[in-house]
C-alpha cells in the first residue's frame, strides 16, 4: 500500500511531480506541482522540465486538471506513479552531491543517517548550480541536529552562519508582515538555517510515522488577533507549525507558513493575528491562510522585549 508524508514528491503517470504538502491524504495525495515535462525546459538533464511556482502552478492545473485543484492539488492515488521519499533517496544524493554529504558527515555525530532526507530540487534530481539544500530530519532528532548546527557553524568548517545579504534575501522572498530586524531577531534564534561551501540550506522538520494523527478540517469564524502565553511547542516546526497557548477562548496556533515556524518558545508571550476555526468546542487561531499571508503574523512579544523592540 502507498503511503506519503509532508516533503516527499510524488510522481503522477504524466511524469508531473508533485511536493507533498501535508500528511492528510484519505482523498488523494495534498500537494503542490512542481515540475512538469516540457522539451524547452530548465531542469534536467536526460529529459527537461518546467518548474512552477506556487501562482503559476494553480493557473496550469485550473487549465490541465481543474477537478484537482481545492486550497492545494490533490491527486487521487490511482495516477500516483512513484513516490520519492526523502529518506530513501538520502544515500544516492549524498554519493553525488558533496555539499549534501558535508551536512550528513556533520549530524552523523548526533543523529541516525535513517532519520535524514533531501527534498526539493535535488530530491527530484532537478537542481541547477544556485538550487538550495532542503535538508530533513525526522521527528525529535530534529533538535539535536539543530544543537549540531549551532556547534559546527562556531567551528566554520565546512557549515557556517548565514550572511546578512543572503538573509536579505530570505526577508524579500517571505515578505512577511514584520519588519526586517523583526524579523531577523526571531529568525537568528533557531537555528535551522545555514550555509555549506556558499550554499544556502534548510533545516527542515517532518515528524516520524508514529507522530501522524488524523487530520481534522476547521470552520471558519472570522479573523482575529490575539495575545496569549506558549504552553507546549513540541511541533512548532512542523507544517503547519503548532503553537498550544494559554488562552480563554483559542487553545492552539496554527501556521502554515514557513516564516512563522519556531517563532516562540515555552513560556513567552505571542501575538498573533489570523483567521479563528472551530473543530467542534475547539477554536483555533490559523496563521498563514494564503501563500503571502497579508495582515497574518506570530511575534514573541517576550523576545521582542527582550532584544530592546518597542512594544
Amino acid at each position: 500500500m502507498l503511503k506519503t508524508r509532508l516533503r516527499d514528491f510524488i510522481i503522477t503517470d504524466e511524469d508531473w511531480i508533485f511536493a507533498v504538502a501535508d500528511y492528510c491524504h484519505n482523498d488523494g495525495v495534498r500537494s503542490i506541482l512542481r515540475y512538469v515535462p516540457d522539451p524547452n525546459g530548465s531542469r534536467g538533464v536526460h529529459k527537461k522540465y518546467r518548474k512552477f511556482d506556487f501562482d503559476d502552478s494553480f493557473t496550469f492545473m485550473r487549465t490541465a486538471r481543474p477537478e484537482w485543484v481545492k486550497d492545494v492539488h490533490v491527486i487521487p492515488w490511482e495516477h500516483v506513479k512513484q513516490i520519492l521519499a526523502p529518506d530513501k533517496r538520502l544515500p544516492v544524493i549524498a554519493k553525488e552531491n558533496r555539499k549534501v554529504r558535508d551536512i550528513v558527515k556533520t549530524l552523523r555525530t548526533g543523529v541516525s543517517i535513517d532519520n535524514m532526507g533531501v527534498t526539493g530540487s535535488l530530491l527530484a534530481g532537478l537542481q541547477i548550480e544556485s538550487s538550495d539544500i532542503d535538508f530533513i530530519v525526522y521527528g525529535r532528532s530534529w533538535f539535536t541536529a539543530r544543537d549540531i548546527l549551532a556547534r559546527a557553524k562556531k567551528e566554520e568548517d565546512p557549515i557556517t552562519e548565514i550572511s546578512e545579504e543572503m538573509w536579505h534575501e530570505i526577508y524579500n522572498k517571505r515578505r512577511p508582515e514584520l519588519s526586517f530586524d523583526e524579523f531577523l531577531v526571531h529568525e537568528q534564534r533557531k537555528g535551522n538555517r545555514g550555509m555549506v561551501d556558499g550554499t544556502y540550506f534548510d533545516l527542515l522538520y517532518v515528524r516520524d510515522w508514529e507522530d501522524i494523527v488524523p487530520c481534522q478540517r476547521g470552520m471558519d469564524i472570522g479573523p482575529s488577533t490575539i495575545e496569549a502565553t506558549v504552553t507546549n511547542t513540541d511541533f512548532s516546526f512542523d507544517s503547519p507549525a503548532i503553537y498550544k497557548i494559554d488562552h480563554p477562548e483559542i487553545s492552539y496556533v496554527l501556521s502554515y507558513t514557513h516564516t512563522y515556524a519556531g517563532q516562540a518558545l515555552v513560556g513567552e508571550r505571542i501575538k498573533a493575528r489570523g483567521m479563528v476555526e472551530a473543530l467542534g468546542d475547539i477554536k483555533r487561531l490559523v496563521v498563514g491562510t494564503t501563500r503571502e499571508p497579508k495582515g497574518e503574523w506570530i511575534r514573541s512579544m517576550t523576545l521582542l522585549k527582550k532584544t530592546g523592540f518597542r512594544i
